[in-house]
């Protein structure tokens, strides 16, 4: 091995127990030569070039790990979210089909249980007497005692 790869292997080992980005240029610079100077197309750098790579798998195993974990998380929360919608969706469903049962049974029942919102649309007092007619008699009945 020459002098001027004794320098590359140095450096690839002082990479590594810093844990840092490992690839040809930060080795080549880190052995104090220019970015680019391990080339693939030069045979010397053959098993420095595989020592590099398998360091590079070996750093970016953890990360790789990591952010699987992290798209996994991300996919289960869309999927939960999308589970949460539909429930929503089943539950308001199911709230306007109670409203329409009970109301229905209102009507079923002679119409004793009157939705307040109607009896506004319709114009009709506290004593049921139709604020419509303009008949003094009929507005004694709703003013208060």
């Amino acid at each position: 091995m020459s002098d001027s790869l004794a320098h590359y292997w140095d450096a690839l080992d002082r990479l590594k127990k810093r844990k840092a980005k490992i690839n040809n240029d930060t080795v080549a610079i880190e052995a104090g030569r220019k970015k680019g100077s391990i080339k693939k197309s030069r045979a010397q750098f053959a098993g420095l070039i595989a020592a590099i790579d398998r360091a590079n798998a070996e750093t970016l195993a953890p990360e790789q790990a990591a952010s699987r974990k992290l798209e996994d998380a991300k996919e289960d929360s869309k999927s939960l979210q999308a589970r949460l919608d539909a429930a929503h969706a089943r539950e308001l469903s199911l709230l306007q089909e109670v409203f329409e049962l009970r109301k229905e049974l209102a009507q079923l029942r002679g119409g004793n249980i009157i939705p307040i919102r109607d009896q506004l649309r319709a114009g009709v007092g506290r004593a049921g007497v139709s604020m419509a007619d303009d008949s003094p008699a009929k507005r004694t009945i709703d003013a208060p005692v």
